[in-house]
């Protein structure tokens, strides 16, 4: 009789809490590591160095599932409605703060339908000029800009890229206008030949052509150096623009779980993962400064940047999709 009561009221909650489920063991057989972009990019190759150091962590399969389109959408929305016991992970970019900035409708509530895990990696942006622009750093290229501001613009690609670029005209007082790109490479290719005299860009994508010296980086996007650019400054220094700072990141995520027991030994996972040495190496060859972030320490990161960004799209104005 107490069993059967016990399962009635176990069916009962279900039906009530659809994201509650009774204590379970951990972790599940396999992971399913949702990467809401197509396979080959730089989140997809940083979710499998994770999904590789998770399996080996937990002793458990764990598999890359892409599941690109929308801008990062769909593949978030199928694991918001996914159980919340460890089993369905997924591998986000700065996508996941900057989506409420530019789109009406998200199939998911952005704060409340996940549970963030672990920063896993920050990559700065880098301030940008063709040559032929006469500053050398982000000072003086303000005041270039301030001086004539018709003869300046800045190329744009949405997402993040936009955002910093808001932020910085914002900070600085200028007022330069958009150049809209399809993407990254459209855009730095003007940049590069002249056409347009300024961006913001992934460092990884810029360094490149830095180091050839198709153009020149004034500073770069993050709060503090970057080990790649050691000697180019941050924009917040060399503006001064104290307090400036807006770099793409990385990071795990699960279903809302409400501080479960998966939620609980996912974060402490990655927090031994990513103080490994193995891992800080793959992550600094690919561009990136490693996370320390991990559980309600990457949480309150999460809710700051909503926040952050969210505001500078309603100062900037951006018309939403």
């Amino acid at each position: 009789m107490k069993h059967r009561i016990a399962r009635f009221m176990t069916g009962a909650l279900l039906c009530l809490f659809p994201h509650w489920a009774p204590a379970q063991a951990f972790p599940p057989p396999q992971i399913n590591l949702v990467v809401p972009f197509p396979p080959g990019g730089p989140t997809d190759v940083l979710a499998r160095h994770v999904a590789q150091a998770l399996a080996g962590k937990l002793k458990v399969t764990v598999v890359v599932e892409n599941r690109g389109g929308a801008s990062a959408m769909i593949g978030s929305g199928v694991v918001a409605r996914a159980a919340p016991d460890g089993a369905t992970l997924l591998f986000q970019a700065t996508h996941h703060v900057t989506n409420p900035v530019f789109f009406n409708k998200l199939p998911y509530d952005t704060a409340k339908d996940f549970s963030p895990i672990a920063l896993v990696a920050i990559v700065p942006s880098a301030l940008v000029v063709n040559p032929a622009v006469p500053a050398r750093s982000v000072a003086e290229l303000i005041a270039l800009v301030k001086k004539d501001p018709a003869k300046f613009s800045t190329a744009t690609f949405g997402g993040a890229n936009q955002l910093v670029g808001e932020l910085f005209k914002f900070m600085a007082g200028l007022d330069v206008t958009n150049i809209g790109y399809k993407g990254a490479a459209p855009a730095l290719n003007d940049v590069i030949g002249g056409h347009v005299p300024m961006m913001f860009d992934s460092l990884t994508t810029v360094l490149p052509h830095i180091r050839s010296g198709k153009i020149v980086a004034l500073g770069v996007t993050s709060a503090e150096r970057s080990s790649l650019l050691p000697d180019v400054p941050t924009v917040a220094e060399s503006g001064p623009l104290p307090g400036y700072e807006g770099s793409a990141w990385f990071g795990l995520f699960m279903p809302a779980a409400n501080g479960n027991l998966a939620e609980k030994k996912l974060s402490e996972a990655m927090a031994e993962i990513l103080a490994t040495e193995e891992m800080r190496g793959k992550l600094r060859a690919m561009g990136g400064e490693p996370g320390t972030l991990t559980g309600d320490a990457f949480r309150k990161f999460v809710d700051a940047e909503l926040l952050k960004w969210s505001d500078v799209g309603r100062r900037a104005k951006i018309a939403k999709e």
